[in-house]
């Protein structure tokens, strides 16, 4: 074993593999693998092997596309078969609900190229002969998805490694690391010490215990998983012998299980209800190529609703019933990227689904570690998407809630009650009896909607509009004709300070820095040019500055912020969290609310649009901005925790007179739709320019050379994609995001977020196509159509917000 290498990659799963491949592809052959036992050790011997390019965030079906792509690369670079069977599969819908959401899924997939198909339950019988199809509706097929074998596939990533350089060393546990003050690792190993750059946590099933190692609590859990194999079945012979083809793939979402040939039999694996974890607080070193006690009775259920689906199963003996641990992030999606305060530490783990997802993975990682930058959209996937909210035992809580949940629906409008409430602010109970409906945003209990008294406080989850629609509406409606307060304080805050402080911020944002006592809005970029945060930002004096921005971004950022420090100590950035809440108060008449509550001037004059400043309000100590997401006239008050309470009651108190009401997220969502506004993670994300986002205003190319600049220059003079709003003709469904959109019956481009704007009275849609069609549509190029729910509803461009196009009311 060497003593010194670029890159130690930790664990020798499929992942692993993948990883180390990856790396030699890009061009690093100073890297090597320490796998404690064998290849494939962990999970990766006795997975299922299924792959399949569906995925729910289209950004991850395009490297699932991408991991299955690889295989035949990989077999002929090493000479080792991976034992591919591509089949084709079939999802069976068992009720209305569910053909809904792969009617949707087959929508998602055109703008990704996949050739998917919504078919009855007589035509999917046709392609499988073992459903009793009067259990189904319908069904979708997709003919890329198969299995391999998973030991084939680990060790032809593994040739392929090592004929591009990589060292393998296995029976070789690690031990310890410890970082170097030059920012270089010591890996300490059963066989020795190596000297390297770069460390790559791919643990698998010791993930947890290999973060540890650097004082990192990794949100994964190990879950036990079950499938049984059958005895050879003349089912499938005879199906093998008229078709000339192996039995499809099949997933079944009301028995909660999927099934494929294995052999002369069939494989029948369950995500059941009654679902348990593997070691939840510490995974034993000694696990080896082992299997776990099976329990046939708490798959009983599942099985059953199988052998009732499947008749033949119900005769088959069964060979063999497989129970092994795979870990799971509490989203289901792996952990990936660099960890926020390790420099050269990366994460490539909780990667359930490793054969559908694990090439996608050690590409994006070896991107990300050679150029700097993971070369697609991973947010769904990035490490930093949980914060410290995120414990042992809300993962725990969570892992086990999405695992009883893999093949359950999940509703745009639908909440999930595992491990809640985690964060509350000092409201919650107040709101609450008041009627609001929470919902979960990044760890924190926020209110959605408020209930009326006499009205139950829940959501009826839905595809289509649901019960929340008239009283969303009325929130909307009281804010736009009179004055509605509701809290902010899930938005992420910072405070940056120091003699640097305004130059670091100029050279990390678009925009100009503000004067003292004022707000500008900016982007920040990447050094592709490409969007990677959008910003308000205040100058309360020359060496402090407030920044908001998304919360569920904030450890992301914070991660960038720091890497771009300078070193010389001349800049202070702290993510405030919740120790800085707020409170938004919007409408017509706000500033006759506010004005109750101060001395101070507020006059449109004295503390004009996009001000702001430190003020007492209600007796308490705030810092106040002349800004809305509302796009109305509107205030955003920022106090420490402990005042929020009595300016909440204040306002209730000031504005009682006027009419005021509490209005939820839905309503500010609703109301952000109707001025054209974007929103993080929708809207903007790494695959958008500033200038493809219509943020033009917001970049000033004249300015200092900032981070992204010449990029965003060069997409100034020929953007690609252009943001664009659509007004669609609906019935009783919305558009909910990733929706295809048409042009003259070709699919140009795609939604990212839209709903119903409530005071203009429309379904409003923005997305993403080509910058020729939006520059040419108001001259009549063609008509456009939004594909909602299999529907092609008509859809016509608005490029002017419907609501205040001239931004009266928000500077009045």
């Amino acid at each position: 074993m060497k003593s010194h290498a670029q890159a130690v990659v930790i664990g020798g799963g499929v992942v692993g593999c993948s990883v180390l491949y990856h790396l030699t592809k890009a061009g690093w052959k100073d890297v090597v693998l320490i796998e404690r036992s064998e290849l494939t050790s962990g999970s990766t011997w006795h997975a299922a092997g299924g792959f399949h390019t569906l995925n729910g965030d289209p950004n991850v079906a395009k490297l699932q596309a991408y991991t299955i792509g690889l295989y035949k690369e990989i077999e002929e670079i090493s000479g080792q078969s991976c034992g591919l069977h591509l089949t084709g599969g079939l999802q069976l819908a068992g009720n209305t609900e569910r053909l809904e959401w792969l009617k949707m899924a087959k929508a998602r997939g055109r703008y990704l190229g996949m050739e998917l198909d919504i078919i009855s339950p007589k035509e999917a019988k046709d392609l499988l002969p073992l459903i009793d199809e009067s259990h189904f509706v319908g069904a979708l097929w997709d003919p890329i998805e198969g299995h391999l074998d998973p030991s084939g596939t680990t060790h032809a990533y593994a040739k392929s490694a090592r004929i591009g350089g990589a060292e393998i060393v296995l029976r070789n546990r690690v031990t310890d690391l410890t970082q170097n003050p030059d920012g270089t690792w010591t890996v300490v190993t059963d066989q020795g010490t190596i000297h390297a750059e770069h460390v790559v946590n791919c643990g698998g099933l010791w993930a947890r215990e290999v973060g540890r190692m650097v004082g990192l609590e990794l949100p994964v859990l190990a879950m036990e998983h079950m499938y049984v194999l059958t005895e050879d079945m003349p089912e499938v012979a005879e199906i093998n012998q008229v078709t000339g083809k192996e039995v499809v793939h099949a997933i079944d979402f009301e028995g909660e299980i999927y099934i494929r040939q294995e052999r002369g039999g069939m494989l029948m694996g369950t995500y059941e209800k009654a679902c348990r974890p593997w070691s939840p607080r510490q995974a034993p070193w000694e696990f080896g190529q082992e299997l776990l006690v099976p329990d046939l009775e708490r798959i009983a259920p599942s099985l059953e609703v199988g052998f009732s689906h499947f008749p033949a199963f119900e005769h088959a003996g069964i060979k063999q019933i497989i129970n092994g641990p795979f870990t799971f992030a509490p989203d289901g999606n792996p952990l990936v990227g660099p960890v926020r305060g390790l420099r050269n530490f990366w994460c490539a783990c909780a990667v359930m689904a490793g054969f559908s997802q694990g090439g996608g993975v050690g590409l994006a990682l070896s991107n990300w570690m050679v150029d700097g930058d993971p070369g697609f959209d991973v947010w769904a996937m990035d490490v930093a998407r949980f914060g410290d909210w995120a414990t042992l035992g809300y993962t725990n809580a969570k892992v086990q809630e999405n695992y009883s949940r893999r093949f359950s629906i999940r509703f745009p409008n639908e909440e999930l009650p595992a491990a809640r409430p985690v964060q509350t602010t000092a409201l919650y109970d107040t709101l609450r009896a008041q009627g609001a409906v929470m919902g979960d945003s990044w760890g924190l209990e926020t209110p959605l909607w408020f209930a009326p008294e006499g009205v139950e406080p829940r959501d009826i989850v839905s595809f289509r509009r649901s019960n929340d629609f008239e009283h969303v509406k009325a929130e909307v409606m009281a804010v736009r004709q009179g004055v509605g307060v509701t809290e902010i304080a899930n938005f992420a805050k910072y405070e940056i300070t120091g003699p640097g402080a305004e130059a670091w911020l100029s050279g990390l944002m678009t925009n100009r820095m503000p004067r003292t006592g004022r707000i500008v809005l900016t982007p920040m970029l990447n050094e592709n040019g490409k969007l990677i945060g959008d910003f308000t930002i205040a100058k309360l004096s020359d060496e402090r500055f407030m920044m908001f921005g998304s919360s569920q971004a904030q450890v992301y950022h914070m991660r960038w912020f720091e890497q771009h420090l300078p070193t010389d100590g001349s800049v202070a950035i702290e993510a405030l969290g919740m120790g800085l809440v707020g409170l938004s108060i919007a409408g017509p008449k706000a500033r006759d609310v506010l004005a109750v509550l101060t001395d101070e001037d507020i006059t449109s004059k004295a503390f004009p649009f996009m001000a702001f400043r430190e003020m007492d309000l209600a007796a308490v100590p705030t810092m106040v901005g002349r800004i809305t997401y509302t796009g109305d006239l509107g205030y955003e008050i920022w106090v420490a925790p402990e005042y929020e309470r009595r300016l909440y009651q204040t306002i209730m108190a000031a504005g009682a007179t006027h009419g005021i009401v509490n209005f939820g997220m839905r309503a500010l969502l609703s109301m952000r739709l109707e001025k054209n506004f974007p929103t993080w993670f929708r809207e903007l994300r790494p695959i958008y320019g500033p200038f493809e986002a219509g943020l033009e205003r917001f970049v000033d190319l004249s300015k200092n050379d900032f981070i992204g600049r010449e990029r965003a220059a060069k997409e100034k003079d020929a953007p690609t994609l252009k943001r664009v709003t659509f007004v669609v003709d609906v019935d009783d469904a919305d558009v909910i995001g990733d929706e295809p959109i048409w042009h003259d019956g070709a699919v140009v481009g795609w939604v990212t977020s839209g709903g119903y704007g409530h005071f203009v009275d429309a379904s409003l849609a923005q997305g993403y196509i080509p910058a020729g069609l939006a520059n040419g549509a108001s001259d009549g190029n063609g008509a456009f159509e939004i594909e909602i729910i299999g529907e092609r509803r008509p859809a016509t461009i608005q490029p002017e917000p419907l609501f205040d196009p001239e931004g009266l009311r928000m500077r009045g």
